[in-house]
């Protein structure tokens, strides 16, 4: 504050006073110059700019995709391939197939799609792998944006591969594909290498909507 008694007359309070009234004087004319031409909310909207406005504002960019997961498959190339997986090894599948869903939801970018009971169709008896995308269709009726299915190569009683591949459900085109590389284990680690191979290789970002397809070979540990 400017005291009127340290000035000898009004002229020379008003020249010391001069390049704040001009300031303010500038100011809201830049104002209501603003206001003309965009209106009140413009206004508004310059004046309060701070941290608030980016926390109230909904985040659409984290909206979690819907993804279908196909039960897992066998590939089996050990000399009992030709019966067919045993009922020990059809629950290990099983559970392979649960890890997989379980690390889907806690990455936190995705929501599952039920497939328990869909009609795959000829893909039933020569398998989602072999059916030339046939995943991406089924996923897309389902009403999901997103189709996994996960295929274990079984090379021997010991020794195994886990691979992913994730398609696109509406442009039926395939995002990713990982593998574990040769893993040693019987069949109960089965799910412990799918857990592997999306902690490590098959990362929630990389197969999200956008991501140009790309195949990452595992690492044998």
């Amino acid at each position: 504050m400017f005291e009127i008694s340290k000035y000898e007359n009004r002229a020379a309070l008003h020249f010391h006073l001069a390049p704040q009234i001009r300031a303010a004087s500038g100011r809201h004319h830049w104002t209501r110059k603003l206001a003309d031409q965009f209106g009140v909310a413009a206004v508004i909207l310059c004046c309060w700019t701070g941290p608030a406005a980016a926390i109230d504002g909904p985040d659409t960019s984290t909206a979690p995709v819907k993804i279908a997961v196909f039960p897992f498959e066998l590939e089996d190339f050990s000399a009992a391939g030709k019966q067919g997986p045993s009922p020990i090894e059809t629950s290990y599948l099983v559970q392979s197939t649960e890890e997989a869903k379980k690390q889907l939801l806690q990455s936190g970018h995705y929501s599952l799609i039920d497939t328990a009971g869909i009609d795959l169709g000829a893909a039933k008896e020569e398998g989602l792998r072999n059916c030339k995308g046939c995943e991406a269709a089924i996923a897309m009726k389902l009403g999901a944006d997103q189709a996994l299915i996960g295929v274990v190569t079984k090379i021997s009683m010991t020794e195994y591969v886990v691979r992913l591949q994730v398609s696109d459900a509406r442009k039926r085109r395939v995002i990713s594909s990982f593998a574990t590389g040769l893993r040693m284990g019987a069949n109960y680690s089965w799910p412990r290498g799918v857990r592997w191979l999306m902690q490590n290789r098959a990362d929630s970002d990389s197969i999200r909507p956008g991501i140009p397809t790309r195949s990452r070979p595992g690492i044998p540990i």
